[in-house]
């Protein structure tokens, strides 16, 4: 099996990918954690790493050609990333997003990165902002399109405990012999 976990920073992503990949047996790979380390590598933090990438696209290319290769040639997977369902691509079982309101989100992000609230809420907004253009000059993906997942789900609305619920029976319900047929992911330019 292959899931995919994607949303904005702050979303929740972490905390729930956990308790699905322990629920499935899978394999958790974060994108995420990888650009932190790259960032950490050179002594940056992500918000300075993102803004090298801005200059470097060889950065992102390079972590999402290997996300996509762990997609296409791995099994028992559960794939983290901002585009992990659009990098796996059709390969995916099911594509989740997680989201929540910017303001929540950038109070998760400063409680976790020990910052002010304002600082990670404009943290956060630059690099989205930077993230959305980056992803549509270099893939052609509209980030902002939620149509290829197959479950979107506002985490602000439910416990920290509840969200991995509420997804582990989403999986768990998922019988492939009554799928009627998920969204393809077309307009994906692979340029990495």
């Amino acid at each position: 099996m292959l899931l995919t976990v994607s949303g904005p920073p702050g979303a929740g992503k972490s905390t729930t990918v956990a308790a699905l990949a322990e629920a499935f047996d899978l394999e958790h790979v974060s994108g995420g954690d990888i650009f932190r380390e790259l960032a950490d590598d050179r002594g940056m933090t992500a918000v300075e790493f993102n803004r090298l990438a801005e200059e470097d696209d060889q950065i992102d290319r390079d972590l999402d050609r290997r996300l996509r290769e762990i997609a296409l040639e791995r099994d028992d997977v559960l794939l983290e990333s901002r585009l992990a369902g659009w990098l796996a691509g059709n390969a995916a079982d099911l594509r989740l997003w997680l989201d929540a309101p910017i303001e929540v989100r950038a109070a998760r992000i400063a409680t976790r990165e020990e910052k002010s609230a304002e600082q990670a809420l404009d943290e956060t907004r630059e690099r989205e902002r930077s993230e959305a253009l980056r992803y549509h000059d270099y893939y052609n993906i509209d980030i902002t399109d939620l149509s290829i997942y197959d479950v979107a789900l506002n985490t602000a609305r439910w416990s920290e405990d509840d969200v991995p619920e509420i997804l582990t029976a989403a999986v768990r319900a998922y019988d492939p012999g009554d799928d009627e047929g998920k969204y393809a992911v077309e307009g994906v330019k692979y340029d990495f």
